[in-house]
């Protein structure tokens, strides 16, 4: 992709380097161009633990619970579609998307429980979450569940994380 996208990524836990934090923008960068996001944008990652993810869960959205991914759009989108250039922040010419927030601990036990790797069950994560902040949602069991999965997987593939190969 020729633009650049301002992704930071912060992490309090332990064991996020800077590889860990490369291969998430990566992700990221993968998920976007898949989705068509040609323009500059930001993106903010915040990898925690179960205890600071249930905090954010339960300030944010008044659930009691850790979880495993959390995703604030900045826009209210529906797949497929985009914010416009007008809406970049006018002072560093990034389309503001969202920020994700990363249970750490919920990546290694459900890569454990699914039989993978930590590194394919944080790229499902992240990939999921990028998809949220484009406006995918999950909510029903039926055609739009299915889209989302579709999409996640293609993106998966498209970064050669498949479950077979992981």
């Amino acid at each position: 992709m020729a633009k650049r996208h301002y992704i930071p990524v912060t992490a309090d836990v332990p064991g996020i380097s800077e590889d860990r934090r490369a291969f998430i923008r990566k992700v990221i960068r993968t998920a976007l161009s898949a989705e068509g996001v040609d323009f500059p944008c930001e993106v903010d990652v915040l990898i925690t633990d179960d205890e600071n993810i249930h905090q954010v869960n339960l300030d944010m959205r008044d659930v009691d619970r850790a979880t495993d991914v959390l995703s604030f759009p900045e826009f209210d989108l529906t797949p497929g579609q985009l914010p416009k250039a007008e809406d970049a922040d006018p002072g560093t010419g990034l389309v503001p998307l969202g920020d994700m927030v990363i249970s750490w601990e919920h990546v290694t036990a459900q890569a454990k429980e699914y039989g993978h790797s930590n590194r394919r069950e944080l790229a499902y994560l992240v990939v999921h979450s990028v998809l949220h902040l484009l406006g995918y949602d999950h909510l029903d069991e039926g055609p739009q569940k299915r889209q989302m999965r579709t999409r996640e997987e293609a993106i998966l593939a498209e970064l050669g994380i498949t479950r077979e190969g992981d």
